[in-house]
């Protein structure tokens, strides 16, 4: 972790930031009139370090693990089960797939720890640290090798992923409620707010989760390091995805975060390497009201607002071609190429500079 920390650096460039508002002024219909997309164009610019900032071979990588929660009960039991939901993803026939397969972006399932058999598929890629965790109510998730060994996993699959977008989220029984644990232990937030989904949760629901959460958070009172905490409340899910976010923010590629689980997994990697938020944008596929606190804890908001409420995913694969837009306001005009260059002159000109 400490050599991924030293990689990581922040996107900050006051230089290249100018010259980016710069170049979009340039645009005849690109000064202020195109609202979001401008400060997102200038986001991707950062995290390329360059004026032309391009994308290449996305990928969307579903991290799927089951949770020791499950048995009390902390989820409605008309939630399928994960690896029927992996199925379904696997065989194509969930929007998800479809979405995905539509804008050529290329789908993998990572099984980090679904408790039952997963029938083998070329787009799923098994990194089982265990057959699900315990439970955080009667004791830690997993133990801190396990997690150690979760991230490690996560790292290799880092490093192995083509292309320079990564879009990830986390799917399984009592994800939700794990994320929400460790958000609002290492956020400092209350608990409530990230289990409560809306005016439409049965009362009697919430008190059941909120009993669990409490409990929990009792029995872990103690933990407070980020790799701890993931520990004590998280999922396998969350923890290789820590090491694949690491790991992209060291390669200054853009990580598209969508749902509470993966908004854990960014919290939990951000207090390794603070920098690793310089290269996040959110999504959302859920109307779920506890998202929007997780995402507040970043002072972030979802790059597209669809009404959705489907599988964690959907709103980053939907919000893909919004980046895209954004990154051609730099790298697209009207009369063809861009001949300008692709630093600033003060950045050009210096040793190890992006040439034209």
């Amino acid at each position: 972790m400490t050599i991924e920390r030293a990689l990581i650096t922040p996107t900050s460039n006051a230089v290249l930031e100018r010259a980016l508002q710069d170049k979009l002024h340039q645009r005849s219909e690109a000064a202020g009139s195109l609202g979001e997309l401008e400060p997102l164009a200038i986001r991707l610019g950062l995290m390329q370090n360059t004026l032309k900032p391009r994308f290449r071979e996305p990928q969307l990588a579903i991290f799927a693990s089951d949770h020791g929660l499950a048995v009390d009960g902390v989820t409605p039991a008309t939630q399928q089960p994960t690896q029927d939901l992996v199925s379904q993803l696997l065989r194509g026939v969930l929007p998800l797939s479809a979405f995905a397969r539509s804008q050529q972006i290329d789908m993998t399932v990572i099984d980090c720890g679904i408790a039952a058999a997963v029938v083998p598929h070329e787009r799923l890629l098994t990194r089982k640290i265990a057959h699900g965790t315990r439970n955080t109510r009667v004791s830690a998730a997993m133990s801190l090798d396990q997690a150690h060994a979760a991230i490690r996993a996560g790292m290799e699959i880092g490093d192995t992923l083509r292309g320079n977008v990564l879009m990830c989220a986390g799917v399984g029984v009592g994800s939700h409620q794990s994320a929400a644990l460790v958000l609002a232990r290492l956020g400092e937030n209350i608990v409530r707010e990230l289990l409560f989904s809306g005016p439409h949760m049965p009362a009697e629901e919430l008190a059941h989760q909120l009993g669990l959460a409490h409990g929990a958070q009792a029995r872990h009172k103690e933990a407070n390091d980020p790799v701890e905490v993931m520990a004590a409340f998280g999922g396998f899910e969350m923890a290789v995805m820590v090491g694949v976010i690491l790991v992209a923010a060291s390669k200054r590629h853009l990580v598209m975060v969508d749902g509470m689980p993966a908004c854990a997994a960014l919290m939990v990697a951000q207090r390794i390497a603070p920098a690793c938020v310089d290269y996040s944008v959110f999504c959302r596929s859920r109307l779920h009201q506890g998202l929007d606190h997780a995402m507040q804890m970043f002072r972030a908001t979802a790059l597209l607002e669809l009404g959705l409420d489907s599988t964690d995913g959907t709103g980053a694969v939907l919000a893909w071609p919004l980046v895209r837009s954004s990154a051609a306001l730099l790298t697209e005009v009207a009369d063809g190429a861009d001949p300008g260059p692709s630093m600033p002159v003060p950045l050009a000109a210096a040793p190890g500079a992006a040439t034209p």
